[in-house]
């Protein structure tokens, strides 16, 4: 039987130019990743982090994308069916700042802002045949042996002879 899988729709929203560092935000966003969306608001909700409202926002935007496309296309879109595909936090432009030193010098620092963008997409569904995990496609591979790729060890380098 020949499988037919439905076009997976993603939706995403950004919030951009925020005061945070990327490696900051990045935090709250690897707790979501890959969790369903109601698992992952409830997980940001709970979260100590001052990132963490504002992803909450930027998830909310995203799940209200979804909602508004798929009903200004006509498409069938599950919001309880979806999940956080992707977030990531990119870095933004530096702000360049200068503190006072002693003996009238100054130091100069950075504020760093960051992108948030985070991506919600509908599980995959197979509509007729059957799913094949991810272990199955493993063990398939590793049966190819064109699908193995041996590294070759680089020769040695030869050693320079020290004159007495």
């Amino acid at each position: 039987m020949a499988k037919t899988v439905a076009a997976v729709r993603e939706f995403r929203a950004e919030a951009k130019f925020q005061r945070t560092s990327p490696q900051k935000a990045k935090l709250v966003l690897d707790m979501i990743k890959g969790l369903r969306v109601e698992q992952a608001i409830n997980t940001i909700h709970f979260s100590t982090k001052r990132m963490a409202p504002v992803v909450e926002k930027v998830l909310q935007s995203a799940i209200a994308n979804a909602s508004y496309v798929s009903q200004e296309q006509g498409l069938d879109v599950d919001v309880d069916n979806l999940y956080v595909r992707t977030a990531i936090a990119n870095e933004g432009p530096r702000m360049k700042r200068v503190r006072p030193a002693p003996m009238g010098r100054a130091f100069r620092y950075q504020r760093r802002l960051c992108h948030i963008i985070v991506t919600v997409a509908e599980k995959g569904v197979v509509t007729a045949g059957t799913t094949t995990t991810s272990a199955e496609t493993g063990k398939a591979a590793g049966k190819n042996p064109a699908a193995k790729t041996v590294a070759k060890k680089a020769p040695a380098r030869k050693t320079a002879k020290a004159k007495v």
